[in-house]
């Protein structure tokens, strides 16, 4: 269907916004992408009526429609970014940060608390969590200012970078959210690395996570439960991982069938956090390791790209975006596998999850108008 558009789009739109934009962008992403969200709607589809019954709703499809209107909504906003330049996607993101930052401010006064955390705020019908924003911006302001030290080594870009980035944990930990504070250190220390900065910084920063999290355990029950259950699952709750293992174990090869799966009727947050243990006991071993191959296909696509980039901030941009993507699968993985703490993180363009998935397909927007092909961006042609 993808290769049938080219022919279509360049013959009556040769001169059209869209018609550049398709030639422009990065077709294969793109691709990739669009099975990435046509995967989540089918595994949607099938979680969809066991957290449904778990929540008494009369739809058993109510979470995929829901669902549904987040991927329509997060696919139309991608392409909305992606028709920026590099400048104007910068912009974009900075000003993102900025508003992030300001409604996570404001969450005392305006939030409201879900399972005693209040990190959510209200926009009409919507419930948006500002800090799912922050992260990919975050990363495009920290690339920006890294670019602008190379240009000119006076500016105190690290400092600059360095008090964005505590003021943004300060404000994680307070919520509380300590997944999406070591998901947001993760891809800064990304970008950090890839620009090469001094081992120093990186020592601060290591420091600083390990103060955290010893403090996160030390003071906060919830996060000390959690890491109980993970270190010592005979002596602690461990029903959701226990549960996850077993839909794992239970789906084989080839799975139960679509629509066949037992344990998901048990099995807490089956189309969040995770879906992943509802597709291998669904559709087994082997789709759910096609899965797993066009998210990593999606993280190496970015990063090929990303190498070949000739403008220094569009190259540390794309690479901290693909490495935010890549490390929250990976997290959400090794979660439903019981190889890490629980952390309430969801598996990239696939959970259900309305903030989530918009700040995903916001970051997607990013990584697609980062990497257009203009002239002089790419270092050789295709």
């Amino acid at each position: 269907m993808i290769g049938a558009l080219p022919s279509l789009i360049t013959s009556r739109s040769r001169r059209t916004l869209i018609g550049e934009w398709w030639r422009s962008v990065d077709q294969v992403t793109l691709s990739i992408l669009i099975c990435l969200l046509g995967a989540g709607l089918i595994l949607s589809m099938a979680s969809s009526p066991a957290a449904a019954a778990r929540l008494d709703y009369a739809n058993p499809f109510y979470f995929l429609y829901k669902h549904a209107i987040f991927v329509g909504m997060g696919v139309f906003g991608m392409f909305i970014v992606s028709l920026f330049d590099a400048v104007n996607a910068r912009r974009i993101a900075v000003l993102t940060l900025v508003g992030s930052f300001l409604i996570m401010l404001a969450l005392p006064i305006i939030g409201y608390e879900v399972k005693g955390a209040t990190r959510w705020v209200r926009i009409g019908p919507l419930g948006l969590q500002p800090s799912e924003f922050a992260k990919p911006a975050f990363i495009v302001f920290a690339a920006w200012m890294f670019s602008i030290r190379k240009r000119d080594p006076n500016v105190p870009a690290v400092a600059i970078v360095f008090a964005a980035y505590v003021a943004l944990i300060g404000l994680l930990i307070s919520q509380p959210d300590f997944g999406q504070s070591f998901l947001l250190t993760l891809g800064f220390a990304a970008v950090f690395f890839f620009a090469g900065l001094s081992l120093g910084w990186l020592l601060v920063m290591l420091g600083i996570s390990v103060v955290g999290v010893v403090a996160a355990y030390l003071t906060l029950p919830h996060v000390r439960a959690r890491v109980s259950a993970f270190t010592s699952p005979n002596t602690a709750d461990s029903y959701q991982t226990d549960k996850a293992l077993e839909a794992i174990s239970s789906g084989g090869f080839f799975g139960r069938g679509p629509g066949e799966g037992t344990v998901k009727y048990s099995l807490p947050d089956g189309n969040t956090d995770f879906i992943f243990a509802v597709t291998v006991e669904e559709f087994g071993f082997l789709i759910s390791v096609i899965l797993i191959f066009l998210l990593a296909a999606l993280v190496i696509q970015t990063f090929r790209n990303a190498l070949r980039l000739n403008d220094y901030f569009c190259q540390l941009a794309t690479a901290g975006l693909a490495t935010l993507i890549g490390m929250q699968a990976i997290i959400n993985l090794f979660v439903n596998l019981n190889m890490a703490p629980s952390k309430g993180m969801t598996l990239p363009f696939i959970s259900n999850g309305g903030s989530s998935m918009l700040a995903l397909c916001f970051t997607a927007g990013l990584i697609l108008a980062l990497t257009r092909r203009r002239p002089g961006a790419y270092q050789y042609g295709r």
